[in-house]
């Protein structure tokens, strides 16, 4: 089955983010606001990691080569750690412009008028990382859903810092703006810390879901016998890209066909239960004990 190219979905969130840049820059200059800006600052990080994620994509879904034959998939994970570090050189920015804000007020002016254009950014931001979460979990793709959760995070951002603006403009507290200013610059912080620990945890080869695992084990159960087992089984994920090995016995007087047939049906099967899975096993005799001793990875 040809795999559904994602690249197009890259392409979604580089639109959605050159909108929003301008909607809430347009915010920003019509009321003055560093709430808005900061807003407007974390859209620009939005754009640079969606640029990343349509060269990660492009790459993740070429053929393996002869220099890498277990594929590409696994720069989704770079793709990730560069845009959780894009993330925090904005929280930074985003504190900086804050805290110069409070030594130095300054009044937002038309304040409704940016809280509208605001909002409009913040509906085609929920629209697009509600799009993208989806096709981040069916696809398993961290970098789609990685790129979901940044955008839901810039909603709820983009929530509290026109909740500041809104109350500025009613209580003339300047000081809200800043301030709040600080605080989306600190749930930023959060947001690229966790993104870049899921990254490092998928560079370490960590295995694939319990769930996927046990669909696995009930599945090659249907299999076991007196005569048929299995063992050693290891799995791991590399991005989209799954991958599964199992040795599996039988009887030594086999003909090499029927032990052939068998594991066929079983990868297969496998291939089946799990998209992006490349399942690999290794035919063994189960009257040999030798058979019993290779389990581990060494």
């Amino acid at each position: 089955m040809a795999t559904q190219s994602l690249v197009k979905y890259a392409w979604l969130s580089i639109a959605a983010a050159l909108v929003t840049i301008i909607l809430k820059l347009s915010a920003y200059f019509v009321t003055g606001s560093v709430g808005l800006l900061s807003d407007a600052v974390e859209s620009f990080v939005n754009l640079a990691a969606a640029g990343f994620a349509l060269f990660a994509i492009k790459l993740a879904e070429k053929p393996p080569d002869e220099e890498h034959m277990y594929g590409h998939s696994k720069i989704e994970y770079f793709s990730s750690i560069f845009e959780g570090i894009l993330i925090l050189i904005a929280a930074l920015a985003i504190g900086w412009t804050a805290v110069d804000r409070i030594i130095h007020p300054r009044d937002i002016e038309q304040a409704m008028l940016g809280l509208i254009i605001s909002t409009g950014a913040s509906l085609v931001n929920l629209f697009v990382a509600l799009k993208l979460l989806g096709i981040g979990k069916k696809h398993n793709s961290i970098i789609f859903e990685a790129d979901a959760h940044h955008l839901l995070t810039d909603v709820w951002t983009s929530v509290g810092v026109i909740a500041g603006v809104f109350l500025v403009s009613v209580t003339h507290i300047q000081i809200l703006d800043p301030a709040i200013a600080v605080i989306v610059a600190i749930n930023i912080v959060v947001t690229g810390i966790v993104l870049m620990k899921r990254s490092a945890v998928g560079l370490m080869d960590s295995a694939i879901s319990k769930e996927e695992n046990d669909k696995i084990i009930t599945y090659l159960k249907t299999f076991e016998n007196k005569k048929v087992h299995y063992h050693a089984m290891r799995t791991r994920q590399s991005g989209m890209r799954k991958f599964v090995s199992l040795h599996v016995l039988v009887p030594g007087d086999w003909s090499v066909q029927k032990g052939h047939n068998l594991l066929e049906e079983m990868e297969k099967g496998i291939r089946g239960l799990i998209p992006r899975i490349t399942v690999t096993t290794h035919l063994e005799p189960i009257d040999d004990p030798v058979s019993l001793e290779d389990g581990g990875i060494e």
